[in-house]
């Protein structure tokens, strides 16, 4: 697995705070942590609580990332598919996607 470039981390995180100013008002922050080949994607509500949200795979493209939905019951991560049909595309539609679950806002899949 390809390690995230420093370039395309900035871009990342960047991209998904902008989105969620625009999607997700309940949203104070998104905090990223990146490990390996991997960006775990973190919400921050207005009370300061912190939500696991999703872990993004990166596939060598800056616009391309594989999806895994956190599981909060079993405190993991698993490969999971977009409202697309897809398990991988845009950065924001996983964040749109985990939002949509833990965010009880299921207008982000239509």
């Amino acid at each position: 697995m390809a390690k995230i470039p420093e370039s395309t981390k900035n871009s990342l995180e960047s991209r998904l705070t902008i989105r969620a100013r625009e999607r997700w008002p309940a949203l104070t922050n998104v905090r990223m942590r990146f490990r390996a080949g991997f960006a775990y994607v973190d919400g921050v509500l207005a009370d300061g609580e912190v939500v696991k949200l999703c872990r993004l795979r990166y596939a060598g493209y800056a616009n391309q990332w594989g999806f895994a939905i956190y599981r909060a019951s079993h405190d993991d991560y698993e490969d999971s598919f977009l409202p697309t049909g897809v398990t991988g595309g845009p950065a924001e539609d996983a964040l749109d996607t985990a939002c949509g679950l833990y965010l009880a806002d299921p207008t982000a899949w239509t």
